[in-house]
């Protein structure tokens, strides 16, 4: 599937789809970014941009491991 509108000469945006919010961490699971950041993307400079890209795979580690959602619960 073709996504045409980041079809762009700019920065690409880290965004995956995938749109959850982690509790703890507050980063975006899919693309590692703070809710801030996603709000401003569009009005970024490009520098910053860059900056925040290169931040993203530091991130990672970030987020911890979910317990099991709610399996888990229902076991205890």
């Amino acid at each position: 599937m073709k996504d045409d509108i980041w079809a762009r000469d700019e920065i690409e945006s880290p965004c995956v789809k995938i749109c959850v919010v982690h509790p703890e961490s507050r980063l975006c699971t899919g693309c590692l970014r703070t809710i801030d950041e996603i709000g401003a993307w569009s009005k970024m400079a490009p520098e910053v941009r860059r900056q925040v890209m290169a931040e993203l795979p530091s991130r990672a580690g970030q987020l911890s491991k979910r317990r099991g959602g709610r399996a888990a619960r229902l076991k205890r």
